[in-house]
């Protein structure tokens, strides 16, 4: 067998083949998610697996926020799969319900129709339980999953231009009555995601504007 000298050059133009294969995916995915992660495993540059593609979503910073969230928010089977995927490869431990919430919408933009919004946040619900366990003031994950849909509720009304007369702090705590099981969170804990939201508010990642 004679000796194969691999040149430097083969190499190079090995990666440089490979990010055009990425870019183009990436290109794709931008336009249709599902078109662009079908070439990507075609070109053997993507696993398989919901865990693979959950991977994908949450490392490659040049994916369109918008299309991530739709991929994600959408009820096929696989998205499905996919999005339990993601959100179970966040580590929510030892953060508060707020911050758990704002290091999850940081990867994606939120979905516009609610039954996206819901899915989502279920999960979301149940994964900051898992990973706080018996150091919430939760009842269940039902009350994790009503109190994030009111955060992003509160977050939409104050900061929106569109909405004209802003919800209260005392319209806020009475919006989430009962919530825990039938029983009330204490209105200091409630009180405190008022201030905190309306101080900042959560960034529900915006599209990036071409052009």
């Amino acid at each position: 067998m004679g000796h194969h000298h691999h040149h430097h050059g083969t190499q190079f133009e090995v990666l440089k083949q490979q990010k055009e294969i990425i870019e183009q995916g990436i290109d794709l995915f931008n336009k249709k998610p599902k078109r662009g992660i079908q070439y990507l495993q075609e070109q053997g540059m993507l696993g398989t697996t919901p865990e693979d593609i959950a991977q994908f979503l949450h490392q490659e910073e040049r994916l369109d926020s918008t299309q991530v969230g739709e991929f994600l928010g959408d009820n096929d089977k696989f998205n499905k799969e996919v999005m339990y995927a993601y959100v179970d490869q966040h580590d929510f431990s030892g953060k508060d319900f707020v911050s758990a919430l704002r290091m999850f919408l940081e990867g994606f933009r939120l979905p516009g129709e609610a039954q996206k919004i819901d899915r989502l946040m279920e999960k979301f619900a149940a994964r900051y339980l898992e990973c706080n366990q018996g150091q919430t003031l939760f009842a269940s994950a039902d009350t994790a999953y009503v109190l994030a849909y009111s955060i992003i509720m509160l977050t939409t009304d104050l900061h929106s231009p569109q909405v004209k007369n802003k919800m209260t702090k005392e319209q806020y705590i009475k919006m989430n009555r009962g919530i825990n099981d039938s029983k009330d969170l204490p209105e200091e804990y409630l009180s405190a995601i008022y201030n905190e939201i309306a101080g900042k508010k959560i960034s529900m990642k915006e599209t990036k504007e071409t052009g």
